[in-house]
């Protein structure tokens, strides 16, 4: 049977999923979110979208659907070092400045964010690196925690675990490879897994961009938000980067993608390098 989207459920779908997620549904996804829905429909024994709405807005839809909609909703493409630039940016630069800022000996604990972090390349991305400074800066005092988010907890499940196939791992330098990377004991499913001591410093949960409160107990020094906002309409995206400042210490970093820039908004960052802001003291 051939199911389509009506144009009112699509309106229907997408009004909630701007409402509740930020993220813009212009028609021209329509197809897209046809096609990712489509296997919910199925697997629901439901023979219409129509059907799949009323049980989706329904209440015990509301406690089982609506998360698992969401997975299928949003993007999830990420890669180990991608944008390396910013790596580069971040290991000669931000975290040379910062450590400066708070004083050589003194013992400081920085907080990262990666904001959207998919199934999780670019919070142990980070995690390398800063590992790599203080390895290689002992005397400094450096220490660091990141939190990692994201609004699917499908991928934030995925990301926990640290398990990767060797493709996916291929962008991280051999060394680190060698150092960070568990290869699996059978060769056949060629499987590599980040190492306990690196998992460990990488706090994983769900967090909705468009919830009041996003729970910070202290300001964050570092935040990664990259290719993230460009799916939200320039309203939303001022908002979340007045919501990220508010958030950020005087002087610390914000990274974004590069297809992304502050061009026209009222926020107080300044541009240190391509897609890179600092926070104005």
């Amino acid at each position: 049977m051939d199911i389509k989207l009506t144009d009112s459920d699509f309106r229907r779908l997408s009004e909630y999923i701007e409402s509740q997620l930020g993220i813009k549904m212009p028609r021209t996804k329509k197809q897209l979110l046809e096609s990712r829905l489509l296997k919910r429909l199925r697997a629901l024994s439901l023979g219409s979208y129509a059907e799949y709405c009323e049980y989706l807005f329904s209440p015990e839809g509301h406690e089982h659907e609506i998360v698992t909609m969401i997975d299928l909703v949003t993007t999830n493409k990420t890669d180990f070092f991608r944008e390396a630039d910013h790596f580069d940016y971040l290991f000669n630069t931000a975290l040379p400045e910062l450590v400066k800022s708070y004083g050589a000996g003194v013992r400081k604990t920085l907080m990262v964010w990666s904001a959207g972090c998919s199934t999780g390349e670019e919070p142990y991305t980070i995690a390398m690196i800063m590992s790599e400074f203080a390895e290689r800066y002992p005397g400094l005092g450096f220490d660091y925690t990141i939190l990692a988010t994201d609004v699917s907890t499908r991928v934030v499940d995925v990301a926990a675990r640290g398990i990767y196939s060797m493709e996916r791992v291929s962008p991280v330098p051999e060394p680190m490879r060698k150092k960070y990377l568990l290869r699996s004991k059978s060769r056949e499913k060629a499987l590599v897994r980040v190492v306990p001591e690196l998992r460990a410093r990488v706090r994983f949960r769900r967090l909705n961009f468009m919830d009041e409160d996003f729970g910070f107990r202290e300001p964050i020094d570092i935040i990664f938000c990259r290719n993230v906002i460009i799916y939200f309409d320039k309203e939303t995206q001022e908002r979340l980067l007045q919501r990220f400042c508010e958030n950020l210490k005087p002087g610390c970093y914000v990274f974004l993608g590069h297809s992304e820039t502050l061009t026209g908004f009222d926020v107080p960052l300044e541009r240190v390098a391509p897609s890179v802001y600092r926070k104005l003291a």
